[in-house]
Order: C-alpha cells, then sequence, then structure tokens
C-alpha cells in the first residue's frame, strides 16, 4: 500500500522519510474507543532530537502518538516551530513553490494512495488554489473511506475542512479531538493569554 510524504523545503531539523514510514502503522489496527474503525496513520511515542554544539541534544519531539481513522482528514496543528514539520520531512527536489505544491497532490491522487502525509501543502498557493487543493483531498478522503490524510499546517482557517485535529506545542502533542472540540480548546488558550496579560 503506498505512503505519500510531502514537505514544505522550508521545514528543517527533521526526521528523514525512510524513519517516520518504519514507526508508521499502517491497517489492521483497531481504535481504543467503542468507534472501532481501521488505523491508516499511527505513529507511537515518537521522539526525536537534533545534536547541539553548545548543549546536549535539543529535543524537537516529546513523545509524540497519534492515530487517524482511514476515510478521515485530519490535521496537526501548531505555531511554526513546535515541531509539527519534523513528523513528515521530506525534501522535494524539482520545480517551485506552488507548482511543487500542485504536482505532489496530483501524484499521490492519480497513485492512490492509502495514507498521505500533507506538511504545509498550501504555503506558497494563493487564496483560490488553497482552497481547492483542500477541498482535493477532502473529497478523495471522503469518497472512498479507504484514504486517511494528516495534513500539518498553522492556518487555522483550515481546520474547518477536517474531521478530526491534534494539537502540538513543545514538541508533544497536548489534545485531540473533533474539530468543535478543537477550535474551543484554542479559544480557552486564547482567553487565556489575554486574561494573562489584563492583570
Amino acid at each position: 500500500m503506498p505512503a505519500a510524504l510531502f514537505s514544505s523545503p522550508a521545514a528543517a531539523g527533521a526526521l528523514a522519510a525512510s524513519s517516520w514510514r518504519c514507526r508508521l502503522g499502517v491497517g489492521g489496527d483497531r481504535l481504543l474507543d467503542t468507534t472501532a474503525q481501521a488505523i491508516s496513520i499511527e505513529g507511537r511515542r515518537l521522539s526525536f532530537s537534533v545534536a547541539s554544539k553548545h548543549s546536549a541534544a535539543l529535543p524537537i519531539l516529546k513523545d509524540c502518538s497519534l492515530r487517524v481513522p482511514a476515510g478521515q482528514l485530519w490535521m496537526l496543528l501548531g505555531l511554526n516551530g513546535c515541531g509539527k514539520s519534523t513528523l513528515l520531512k521530506r525534501p522535494i527536489q524539482t520545480l517551485s513553490g506552488g507548482q511543487k505544491q500542485r504536482v505532489a497532490i496530483a501524484g499521490a491522487l492519480a497513485e492512490a494512495c492509502k495514507v498521505l502525509l500533507l506538511d504545509e501543502l498550501t504555503t506558497f498557493l494563493d487564496e483560490y488554489d488553497q482552497l481547492g487543493v483542500i477541498k482535493a483531498v477532502k473529497n478523495c478522503v471522503s469518497s472512498n473511506g479507504e484514504v486517511a490524510a494528516l495534513w500539518v499546517t498553522h492556518r487555522l482557517e483550515e481546520l474547518k475542512y477536517a474531521d478530526g485535529a491534534f494539537y502540538m506545542e513543545n514538541g508533544r502533542i497536548v489534545t485531540h479531538g473533533d474539530v468543535p472540540s478543537i477550535i474551543d480548546f484554542l479559544k480557552q488558550k486564547q482567553a487565556n493569554y489575554i486574561e494573562h496579560f489584563n492583570l
């Protein structure tokens, strides 16, 4: 079963695609809750550090675990630099900017991949093309129920197209759930932040 990995060229210091693939669970497993859907993407207790000249290894990912059911699009959200792109890093060698993104998604969809790992896929696209790519991925995932997608982004406006999301901070997944739960979490986080500075 083919897996597609695409990453923005700007992502740095990340796991090699081969490292991720050997930690990726594909098919067969079941969720631990009552829905009992097949899992197409699974990462268990992933950790990653980079060597530093001036101190001990710098942790980027810290014991991250996630599961994406088949037939669903989940997003991995977080601020830039929190570690989300480290999960999916793979350099792109051809074309530039938005062309790379459009060719990458078209190739994955044409190959009928069962797993799509999409890292900041809309970064170099204008607003119209961003919406087109998101809708194409969502349609692919929803149409046959066998494809699962994990979409890495920091753009909250993309969240409304997801079935669920994970939220990362400082290399850790701090929460996950359906879109309304994640939106509530982010609103509360924002309110706490504003309250902290209004004291």
